[in-house]
């Protein structure tokens, strides 16, 4: 399993990014959280099989692509910290 953090930018916040974002998580095999940043950026951190990170990823940016301008992703071992998918504040 892979560990992949991912930050978007664009008009990410105030859209129900997270909120999709959680939607979308609790229908894939990952683990992890959605959170905003204090510099307009939402975070999304996962911990799952590949395909199933690769699927949630595809669905958001299917549902929020118009307000996404960019997208970084950066892959790590997975940890097992996370029990769930979870919307931190």
């Amino acid at each position: 399993m892979q560990r992949r953090t991912c930050h978007f930018t664009g008009d990410v916040q105030g859209v129900g990014f997270r909120y999709t974002a959680h939607h979308l998580a609790m229908q894939y095999d990952v683990r992890g959280y959605v959170r905003n940043l204090p510099d307009g950026r939402v975070e999304v951190v996962t911990e799952g099989p590949d395909d199933q990170m690769d699927k949630l990823l595809a669905g958001l940016q299917e549902r929020m692509g118009a307000y996404i301008r960019d997208t970084e992703v950066r892959a790590s071992p997975a940890t097992g910290e996370f029990s769930g998918f979870s919307i931190r504040h």
